[in-house]
């Protein structure tokens, strides 16, 4: 899977790229992730990437030709040279630099990003980070995760003129109901979100199943039973939408405060049980919304109930 980040601060990116989970993904060869700077797309020589809205206001607004011109480049012919280099209008983090360079041209070359009446979205997409989006979900970054590329628009000043949203992007996200400086921090929430539920980016492959926002408890080829495929008892739950619930480790008994007895008894039927419910208060608690959409089983409502005032 390829990331294209188009934005004025590229070395933003240094810090996020370059540490955890995301890093182990791009030195692995599970993601690749490009920085544009958007100040290279510019043709007057203060390579300016903004101006003031039309009828008046305050703030600046992000040009669309820099934005333009930047995607319209995006795997053109001439972007990348043979043995995987960048050109000079993108910068790429050190560790795909390294692995580029030791793997060729195979992983250097990405199809190119098409405009947006040709762009078949079930490979790939262009997507404007904006205060004005629709929330970014989990179930969002399931559907990012599918993809083979991904164009990151990072928004900057008072806003991006609108024809980039109207004309190039094929959807606006927001990560909160709240305003940033910038689109950055939201393309590194992005980005992170995404990638961590690829394929072998995580350490074991249920990581991403059972926690918060995760898939149902019981998929397709799960018995029904509160068993692993392989007979096992499970003592863990899907979310289903849900919050995850709470977790404990070592020592069982911290600063006078012990760990629920249930959890050390050996029961997986009822460690299964008190999760489920314990979750299911943590949502009521925290995130009530939530319980509007998800699939609740007959015991859970009642448990629920006993709840609420």
């Amino acid at each position: 899977m390829r990331f294209d980040i188009l934005t004025i601060f590229p070395n933003f990116f240094s810090g996020p790229l370059d540490h955890g989970i995301l890093s182990r993904a791009i030195a692995t060869g599970a993601v690749h992730v490009t920085t544009h700077d958007l100040r290279d797309f510019t043709h007057d020589r203060h390579r300016t990437v903004d101006d003031r809205p039309f009828g008046g206001g305050e703030g600046m607004v992000l040009k669309p030709q820099p934005i333009f011109d930047c995607i319209e480049s995006l795997g053109a012919a001439g972007s990348r040279t043979e043995t995987g280099a960048a050109s000079s209008n993108q910068n790429i983090s050190l560790i795909e630099c390294s692995e580029t360079e030791s793997n060729g041209l195979a992983t250097a070359i990405a199809p190119p990003i098409e405009s947006k009446s040709a762009r078949d979205l079930t490979r790939q997409s262009v997507i404007l980070l904006s205060a004005q989006g629709k929330p970014f979900t989990q179930a969002i970054a399931h559907r990012l995760a599918a993809l083979d590329r991904v164009v990151l628009i990072c928004g900057r000043y008072e806003g991006v003129d609108e024809r980039v949203a109207e004309l190039l992007a094929d959807e606006e996200l927001s990560i909160g109901d709240y305003v940033l400086s910038g689109g950055e921090l939201a393309a590194a929430v992005v980005l992170d979100a995404t990638v961590r539920l690829l394929p072998g980016v995580l350490g074991h492959a249920d990581s991403a199943r059972y926690e918060s926002f995760g898939a149902p408890d019981i998929q397709p080829g799960d018995p029904a039973d509160g068993h692993t495929p392989d007979g096992v008892p499970r003592s863990t739950h899907g979310a289903g939408g849900i919050l995850d619930y709470p977790h404990y480790t070592r020592p069982a008994d911290f600063r006078g405060a012990p760990i629920p007895e249930v959890l050390a008894n050996g029961d997986h039927a009822s460690i299964r049980r008190w999760r489920r419910q314990a979750a299911l208060a943590k949502t009521l608690r925290n995130r009530p919304d939530l319980l509007r959409d998800a699939e609740l089983s007959a015991e859970d409502l009642r448990f629920l109930n006993t709840l609420r005032p």
